[in-house]
């Protein structure tokens, strides 16, 4: 984990589109650059990214532009999930890794594996990758959990480094940072529990409010991980207002919104998701107009 630097602040970047909903790459080389000087790596393709409704040429004309204008070679994760094993392994090898430093993996939504299908999808992922790979773990949107016990008996492998925990079980997270081998490490996988759980032992989190304020999460994350958690609290209350509303209407559709509202990219997504409402649109101005964040 250590020799990828992959420790403080990730940002799960958007995927910006244009009004006819193809790529917009103006919009994405904005958000770069207004994330680069304060995150600590860039994770592409993943839920924020709206994986599941780009294609594999886009994909890969993404990672090629992200690397084309990575000036501060921050890591970038390569978010590659699914439900079907063998369709995994199929674009693995059609993929190019270079200058791909790992793989961000969902566990397998919709057909619900038992936890012994689960560790199965991942071992054979991980004999695989010619990368390191981050569990995902996303009950809300997969339907079913990883376990602790599942993670912990993929943690031996020596390609799983780590695992985003987005299940909001605390006590889950304390199990699996209790009992992780050396090299492999908890991400918090929802914002808000950020500083709890880099109390307890993660040693970062992939974020989506990073897209939108890099620079007070980073210092909120920075501060935790430095033990000054009364900072840390700081600054995660002064977020807790917009993060309320980044996530009231679902993601990507909340950051994207605020993106928009801080001009960086426009905030069109592509069906099933729509745009945020009008009511949520004017509570995101109400909120930008009265926090600096």
């Amino acid at each position: 984990m250590t020799n990828l630097n992959l420790k403080g602040t990730g940002v799960a970047l958007v995927t910006p589109f244009n009004e006819q909903k193809e790529i917009d790459y103006a919009g994405l080389g904005r958000l770069l650059k207004h994330t680069q000087d304060y995150v600590d790596f860039w994770v592409v393709h993943g839920t924020t990214g709206e994986s599941v409704t780009t294609n594999r040429r886009e994909k890969q004309a993404v990672v090629d532009f992200i690397k084309a204008n990575n000036t501060n070679r921050l890591p970038l994760i390569y978010g590659l999930g699914g439900n079907s094993t063998i369709q995994i392994l199929e674009f693995l090898n059609e993929l190019n890794t270079e200058g791909i430093d790992a793989f961000l993996s969902v566990s397998p939504y919709y057909n619900k594996p038992t936890q012994e299908g689960i560790y199965r999808h991942y071992m054979a992922f991980a004999d695989a990758s010619p990368k390191p790979i981050i569990l995902y773990n996303v009950p809300a949107r997969t339907g079913s959990n990883i376990s602790a016990q599942t993670t912990l008996r993929l943690a031996s492998h020596p390609n799983i480094i780590g695992i985003k925990e987005a299940s909001g079980d605390i006590a889950q997270c304390m199990q699996i940072i209790r009992d992780k081998p050396p090299g492999f490490e908890l991400f918090a996988g929802d914002d808000a529990l950020t500083v709890p759980l880099i109390a307890l032992g993660a040693i970062g989190v992939i974020a989506v409010m990073a897209n939108a304020f890099p620079k007070t999460f980073t210092e909120m994350t920075d501060y935790a991980l430095e033990g000054n958690f009364e900072r840390a609290k700081q600054r995660m209350f002064e977020l807790l207002d917009a993060n309320v509303l980044m996530f009231a209407e679902g993601n990507p559709v909340g950051i994207k919104q605020m993106l928009s509202l801080l001009q960086i990219c426009s905030a069109e997504v592509r069906l099933p998701l729509v745009s945020a409402s009008t009511q949520l649109q004017e509570k995101m101005q109400a909120a930008l107009l009265q926090n600096a964040f």
